[in-house]
């Protein structure tokens, strides 16, 4: 997910209809640049070589999100609702994060497995965490704390102070940290193939 907006305004994309590298194209409303979606970045045209800035973004089941967004509209396709299975998609995906001119891509089948992952990328500390529905990215600094989270249960525990975090939302529930809020951090989810094809230099996270 990009942030649309060029030179602060907003602009209008609709699908090239074409690939680039297997990946999708767009282009802009304005200036009919062709943009590579997985990039974010104008590849042909007037534009060429904008980038548009990437943002957080999850994976996540309806019914948690609306449990969390009760008053969230829904845009459906023209047969009334949009179907598919993404069991088999998840795992052969990697969560790729992207900060600066760093890049490090975390295999979903892994990060669930282990629950939740403290890592560096570069010279920021981040955790990433998953579970059988969704995943989350986050800096995993709270003030001049630099924190180291544990699975417990559906929740996660920092080690430093004991506090009890909500993964999904990424806020402490109980203890020192109540109420302090993690940032999170860009990224995107992609084939482990079409990641490295887009993000060549990029570190592959193993446990």
């Amino acid at each position: 997910m990009h942030d649309r907006r060029i030179d602060g305004k907003p602009e209008v994309f609709g699908n090239a209809g074409g690939l680039f590298m297997t990946a999708m194209t767009w282009y802009d409303h304005s200036t009919r640049s062709i943009w590579s979606q997985p990039w974010g970045r104008a590849i042909r045209g007037p534009r060429t070589g904008t980038e548009l800035r990437l943002l957080p973004s999850q994976i996540t089941t309806w019914s948690r999100w609306e449990a969390e967004h009760p008053e969230t509209l829904v845009m459906v396709n023209g047969i009334g609702g949009l179907r598919m299975s993404v069991a088999e998609f998840r795992e052969n995906f990697v969560i790729g994060l992207k900060l600066e001119d760093r890049a490090k891509a975390y295999p979903y089948p892994v990060v669930k497995e282990l629950g939740v992952v403290n890592d560096h990328l570069g010279e920021f500390p981040v955790v990433v965490w998953a579970d059988e529905h969704e995943y989350r990215a986050y800096l995993r600094l709270a003030g001049d704390l630099t924190l180291t989270f544990e699975r417990e249960g559906e929740k996660l525990r920092d080690v430093e102070t004991g506090s009890v975090w909500d993964a999904a939302r990424g806020i402490a529930l109980e203890g020192p940290l109540a109420g302090t809020l993690l940032q999170q951090v860009p990224n995107l989810t992609a084939y482990d193939w079409a990641w490295f094809d887009f993000y060549p230099d990029s570190a592959f996270f193993e446990p």
